[in-house]
C-alpha cells in the first residue's frame, strides 16, 4: 500500500513568528496584542470565546516551578479549544539525552505552540533555532515577556483619569530582576518615564540601560536609576518583586539585609508616591519583605487584576501567533475524510 507524501511540517507556515523578547516587537505590535487581549477578556466575560485553538496544543517546557504561567497556559488553550502539556524537565530529556535542536524539531512535528520557561535565555532561543512552530518565552534569567503583556493591560485597565500609557510614570523598587529589565524596556517603548530605584549593587546593568535609552529616543520615554526612595514621589505606579531567586540562596542573607527596610513597599512609600498611586506585582510576593501585606492588600493594590491578566495575555498570544497558521478545512473535506476512515473500519 502506498501511502500519500505528507509531513507535519507542512502545516507549518515560513513566517511563523516567536515571543522570546518585548524588544523584538515596537510598539505598535505590543498595541495590536493588546487590543486582542481586550476583545478576548470581553469575550471570556460573555462565555463566548472563539475556538481559535481548535484541536492545537502547547507543549509547556517548565524548568522552574510555576503557578500563574503553567495555570495561565493550559487553560488559555483549553478555552480556545485546545490543548497544554506540562512537560517538567524529569518528564523529557531537554539538554540532556536529547539536543535543544532535536527536542525543538521533535515538538514541532506534533505540537503547534511551544511554551518554555528555563534557567537560561539560551535554552528558549535554541528551541526558537529549530522550532517549526512559535515558540514563547514563559520566563527565563533575563526576561519575562508573557508577564509584561499582562502588566502593561493592567496599566491600561487603570489609566488614572485623564492620563494615556505615555504619561505614566512606573517606579520598580528592589533588584534587577527578569521583570525590572522587561518592564524597564516595556515602559521606555511605550514612552513612560521609568524608574529603578534600588541599591547601587542591584541597580539595572549598562547593558540594560542602554536598551532602554535606545526606546527613549525612538518613543519618547524617560529613564532614572538611582538609589534613592524618595524618587517615588509622583510616581502613577510601583512595581515590586522578589530580592532573591533561584540560583541566588547562597545571597539570601546578604541581599535581605541590603534591601531591607529601605526598599521594601510599604503604606508609607505608597503615600509618598500620591493617593492615586497603584501597587503592582507579578508575584509570588514575600509579604513583610519586598512588600507589606499591607499594601498587598490594600486599595490601591491590582495584583490580583494583573495576576488575572496573566490569562488573558496568554489566550492572545496563542491566537496571534498561530491564527495564520491555521487552515480550516471545508466541510466537503471533513466529509471526505470521514467517509474514508468510516469505510476503512467498518471492515472490522
Amino acid at each position: 500500500m502506498k501511502l500519500p507524501s505528507s509531513s507535519a511540517t507542512n502545516l507549518h507556515k515560513p513566517e511563523l513568528k516567536h515571543f522570546l523578547k518585548t524588544q523584538d516587537y515596537t510598539r505598535k505590535d505590543l498595541e495590536g496584542i493588546l487590543e486582542l487581549m481586550s476583545l478576548l477578556k470581553e469575550a471570556r466575560k460573555a462565555n463566548a470565546v472563539p475556538q481559535l485553538f481548535k484541536g492545537k496544543s502547547v507543549a509547556m517546557i517548565f524548568e522552574q516551578p510555576s503557578t500563574r504561567t503553567r495555570v495561565s497556559f493550559e487553560t488559555a488553550a483549553t478555552i480556545l479549544g485546545g490543548h497544554g502539556l506540562f512537560l517538567s524537565p524529569k518528564d523529557i530529556h531537554l539538554g540532556a539525552k536529547e539536543s535543544l535542536a532535536d527536542t525543538g524539531r521533535v515538538l514541532s512535528r506534533m505540537c503547534d505552540v511551544i511554551l518554555a520557561r528555563v534557567d537560561d535565555h539560551k535554552t528558549v532561543a535554541g528551541l526558537a533555532e529549530h522550532a517549526t512552530v512559535p515558540v514563547i518565552n514563559g520566563l527565563c534569567d533575563w526576561l519575562h515577556p508573557t508577564q509584561m503583556m499582562a502588566d502593561l493591560f493592567t496599566m491600561m485597565e487603570h489609566l488614572p483619569e485623564g492620563k494615556k500609557m505615555d504619561d505614566l510614570t512606573v517606579a520598580f523598587v528592589g533588584d534587577a530582576t527578569n521583570v525590572c529589565s522587561d518592564l524597564m524596556f516595556c515602559c521606555t517603548k511605550f514612552g513612560m518615564h521609568f524608574k529603578h530605584i534600588g541599591p547601587k549593587k542591584y541597580q539595572a546593568p549598562q547593558l540594560w540601560q542602554d536598551i532602554a535609552k535606545e526606546n527613549c529616543e525612538i518613543y519618547g520615554g524617560r529613564l532614572t536609576v538611582t538609589d534613592d526612595t524618595n524618587e517615588v514621589e509622583g510616581c502613577d505606579i510601583i512595581v515590586a518583586d522578589s530580592f532573591y531567586w533561584f540560583g541566588q540562596e547562597a545571597e539570601k542573607e546578604e541581599r535581605l539585609a541590603t534591601f531591607i527596610p529601605n526598599y521594601v513597599v510599604t503604606e508609607e512609600m505608597m503615600a509618598k508616591a500620591g493617593e492615586n498611586a497603584m501597587f503592582m506585582h507579578c508575584l509570588p510576593a514575600n509579604d513583610q519583605r519586598e512588600c507589606t501585606r499591607e499594601v498587598m492588600d490594600g486599595p490601591r493594590s491590582v495584583i490580583f487584576d494583573e495576576a488575572e491578566n496573566r490569562l488573558t495575555a496568554q489566550m492572545a498570544l496563542l491566537v496571534y501567533l498561530t491564527h495564520k497558521h491555521i487552515e480550516v478545512p471545508t466541510e466537503e473535506t471533513l466529509a471526505f475524510h470521514q467517509d474514508r476512515i468510516e469505510t476503512f473500519l467498518s471492515r472490522f
